[in-house]
């Protein structure tokens, strides 16, 4: 079974790549055309060299900023029971006054 091993690892990886890119959008992929990358990673995916490429050239960087702000100075997406603002359409809704701030 553990012979096995290695191959199973460098499918899961090929795989990996493979659907990661698809889900990519477009506009997002770094380096060459989307297209290009999937052929690159169907091609190179056997002995490695497509996924890796992917997963370090080709992948969106991940945005690095404060908490609760996602790429392009969008908002992600908050717990409702940590979202102010709906917590307070759920007071207009029941007719509850605002807290005093």
């Amino acid at each position: 079974m553990l012979r096995y091993l290695p191959f199973l690892l460098i499918l899961a990886l090929w795989i990996y790549a493979f659907v990661d890119c698809l889900n990519t959008p477009e506009k997002e992929v770094r380096g060459l055309p989307k297209i290009a990358w999937v052929i690159v990673i169907l091609l190179f995916g056997e002995v490695l060299i497509g996924p890796v490429a992917w997963l370090i050239a080709g992948r969106p960087r991940a945005a690095a900023g404060p908490r609760g702000h996602g790429r392009g100075g969008e908002r992600k997406w908050v717990a409702p029971d940590d979202n102010p603002e709906f917590l307070k359409s759920l007071r207009r809704d029941q007719g509850d006054p605002p807290p005093a701030a």
